[in-house]
C-alpha cells in the first residue's frame, strides 16, 4: 500500500488547503475509524483482564503472583511508549502504528495459550511492546492531519472508545471468566483471544485508509536513551507495584530505589549528550506550556487513576455489586466524560481558545474528589453516580484540551515526542496514584473494620448475627463467627484477602466490614483531592498559546516551503 496521500481535484486541494489540512472531513473520518479500533483493543484488553484476573490466577494456580502479570504489561508499555512516538516522527506513523497492533495481537494469543502464571507474565509483556504504541501514536496521528483548532472535535471519539471499553470490558470479562468452556475452551482464554479478530480487522483498516507521507529518518536513533530509561523505570514500576507486599523500606524496595535513581540520572545524561536526538529532549522542557503539562499530566494522572481505582472496589466490596454490575454503575462517570469531551471540543473548534476547559475540568474533580470522601456505607446510590458524573464532567474537560496544549507547544515536526511525552508521563502518575493509594487504603482498613466491629459488639443485634453466623454451613463464615465470639480481633485483617465473604454474613455482621471498608477510603479520597488541588494551582500559570490553523504535516510543508 503506498504511503502517499491519494490525490483528488485542485478544487478539493485548494479547500482542503485553506482548512489547514489535506484530508476532507470524510477522509478524516476514514481514518479515525481505523486509529479507534486500534485504541479500542488496548482500552478493552485493560477493563476485561482485570475483571478476569481473578479466575485465572485460580486456575494456573499461580494467586500470590498474579500482580506480576500487571507489572510485566505496565513496565513493557510504559517504556516503549516514547520509543514509539521517537521512531514515528523520523520514519513515519503508519507502519509503527500497524507493528504496534501486529505485536499486541501476537502478545494476545500466546496469552490465551498460558499455562502458568510466569507464561502469562512474559506473554503479558508482549502484549505491552504494542500497546505502548496503540494510544500515543493514534493520538499523534490525528494531530499529522487535523489542525489544532479542530483537533479536539475528533479527538473526543476517541473518549468515546474510552467509556465504551470501560462498560463493555467488565460485562465480557465477567461472562468469559464466568464460562467454564466457549466452544472447548477454558473460558477466561477468550479473555485474550477476543482481541485476535479485533486486531485482524484493525490491521486491515488501518493499512487500507491510513495514507500518509512518508518521512526520511536521518538522525540517530537513542537507544541509550531507552536503555538507561528501561534501567531507570524498571525497578521503580516493579516497586510501585510490590512495594504494599514488600515493604516499602524493605531491601528490595531499596535497592529498587537506588537502581532507579541512578537509571533516571543516567538517562537524563544521555539526553543531554544527544540533544535534538534524544528520546526525549531536554530542550522541550526550556518550553514552558510543554513543561506545566507534563507535570500536570503527572499530579492529575496520580489523583485519576488512584481514586477512580477505588469506586469500582467500593461498588463491589461496600454495595455488593458483581464486577459486571459495578461496570455498569460506572456508567455516569463515562457518560461525563464523553459529554464534556464534545462541549470542550465544539467551544475550542468556535473560539480557537483551549485555557478555560482544564481549569474547570480540575475545579469540578477536585470537588467531586472530595464529596466521595463523605460517601458512607449506605449512602444512596444516585447521590455517589451524581458525584461520578461530575467528576468525568471534569476528565473529559481536561484530558484533551491538555492533550492538545503540549502537542501546540512543540514543532509539527516534534509532534510523536510530543504526544508520547503526554502519555507517558500521565501512565506514570497513574502508576504512582494507584501504588500511593492502595497502600493507604489497605494500611488502613484493618484497624477501621477493628474499631467498626468494636462499636457494633456491644449491640445485641450484633451478638445474635454472630451466633447465627456461627451455624452457618460455610466454612469461612462460621469461621469468622466463631472466631469474633471467642474475641480473636483478627478477623478484620482477612478483608485483605478475600472481601467475598462480607456479602455472606447477616446484615447486621456484615455492616461493620462495609463501615472499616468505607471509612478507610475517606482519606485516600482526601489525599487524592488534595492532589488535584495542586493540579489546579499548577494549571493557572498553564499559559494558551494560539492554536495552529493547520495539521501537523500540512504545518511541516509551510516550514519547508519558507525561505
Amino acid at each position: 500500500m503506498s504511503d502517499t496521500a491519494a490525490p483528488g481535484s485542485e478544487a478539493t486541494a485548494s479547500a482542503q488547503g485553506a482548512a489547514g489540512t489535506d484530508f476532507t472531513h470524510k477522509q478524516i473520518l476514514t481514518i479515525i475509524s481505523g486509529l479507534m479500533l486500534g485504541m479500542f483493543l488496548a482500552a478493552l484488553d485493560q477493563t476485561i483482564v482485570s475483571t478476569s484476573i481473578r479466575t485465572i490466577a485460580d486456575d494456573l494456580q499461580g494467586f500470590s503472583i498474579q500482580a506480576w502479570v500487571t507489572t510485566a504489561y505496565l513496565i513493557t508499555a510504559t517504556i516503549s511508549t516514547p520509543l514509539y512516538g521517537k521512531l514515528s516522527d523520523l520514519y513515519g506513523r503508519k507502519q509503527f502504528f500497524l507493528a504496534a497492533i501486529t505485536i499486541f495481537v501476537i502478545g494476545s494469543a500466546l496469552c490465551g495459550f498460558a499455562t502458568s502464571m510466569y507464561q502469562l507474565a512474559a506473554f503479558r509483556a508482549v502484549q505491552g511492546l504494542g500497546a505502548g504504541g496503540l494510544f500515543s501514536l493514534a493520538l499523534t496521528i490525528v494531530g499529522d492531519i487535523v489542525p489544532p483548532r479542530e483537533r479536539a472535535k475528533y479527538q473526543g471519539y476517541f473518549l468515546a472508545v474510552f467509556g465504551t471499553s470501560s462498560v463493555l470490558g467488565p460485562v465480557i470479562g465477567g461472562v468469559l471468566s464466568g464460562a467454564d468452556e466457549i466452544l472447548s475452551v477454558t473460558g477466561w482464554r477468550w479473555v485474550f483471544f477476543v482481541n485476535v479478530p479485533i486486531g485482524v480487522v484493525a490491521l486491515f483498516v488501518v493499512a487500507k485508509v491510513l495514507n500518509l507521507p512518508p518521512r526520511r529518518g536521518n538522525a540517530v536513533v537513542d537507544w541509550g536513551g531507552a536503555a538507561a530509561l528501561a534501567v531507570g523505570l524498571v525497578p521503580l514500576l516493579i516497586i510501585a507495584e510490590q512495594g504494599r507486599v514488600w515493604g516499602w523500606g524493605s531491601g528490595r524496595a531499596v535497592i529498587c530505589y537506588v537502581i532507579g535513581a541512578l537509571g533516571i540520572a543516567a538517562f537524563v545524561a544521555v539526553e543531554i549528550r544527544m540533544k535534538s536526538n534524544a528520546l526525549i529532549p531536554m530542550r522541550f522542557f526550556r518550553n514552558s506550556t510543554f513543561s506545566i503539562g507534563l507535570l500536570l499530566s503527572v499530579v492529575t494522572g496520580a489523583a485519576m487513576f488512584g481514586g477512580i481505582t477505588l469506586l469500582p472496589q467500593y461498588l463491589q466490596v461496600v454495595k455488593g455489586s458483581s464486577p459486571t454490575l459495578a461496570g455498569f454503575q460506572m456508567l455516569p462517570l463515562v457518560l461525563g466524560i464523553m459529554i464534556a469531551s464534545v462541549f470542550s471540543g465544539q467551544m475550542i473548534s468556535r473560539t480557537g481558545h483551549y485555557r478555560p476547559y482544564p481549569i474547570i475540568g480540575t475545579t469540578l474533580m477536585t470537588v467531586c474528589m472530595f464529596a466521595f470522601s463523605f460517601i458512607r456505607y449506605d449512602t444512596p446510590l444516585w447521590a455517589i453516580m451524581l458525584a461520578m458524573f461530575g467528576f468525568g464532567f471534569g476528565l473529559g474537560n481536561l484530558m484533551q484540551p491538555l492533550t492538545l496544549a503540549i502537542q501546540n507547544s512543540l514543532p509539527p515536526q516534534d509532534m510523536g515526542v510530543s504526544t508520547s511525552s503526554a502519555t507517558f508521563f500521565r501512565q506514570i502518575g497513574g502508576t504512582i496514584g494507584v501504588a500511593a493509594f492502595l497502600s493507604l487504603l489497605f494500611s488502613r482498613v484493618t484497624d477501621t473494620i477493628r474499631d467498626a466491629l468494636i462499636s457494633a459488639a456491644a449491640t445485641p443485634e450484633f451478638r445474635s448475627a454472630v451466633g447465627e453466623a456461627a451455624q452457618s454451613s460455610d466454612p469461612t463464615v462460621a469461621g469468622l463467627a466463631q472466631g469474633l465470639a471467642s474475641g480473636d480481633g483478627s478477623a478484620a485483617g482477612g478483608v485483605l484477602e478475600d472481601t467475598s465473604f462480607i456479602q455472606k454474613l447477616p446484615t447486621a455482621l456484615g455492616d461493620p466490614f462495609r463501615i472499616g471498608f468505607s471509612d478507610a477510603m475517606d482519606q485516600v479520597f482526601v489525599a487524592a483531592g488534595v492532589l488535584l488541588a495542586v493540579g489546579f494551582v499548577i494549571n493557572l500559570f498553564h499559559k494558551e498559546i494560539p492554536l495552529r490553523t493547520q495539521g501537523g504535516l500540512a504545518a511541516q510543508r509551510s516550514e519547508l516551503a519558507e525561505p
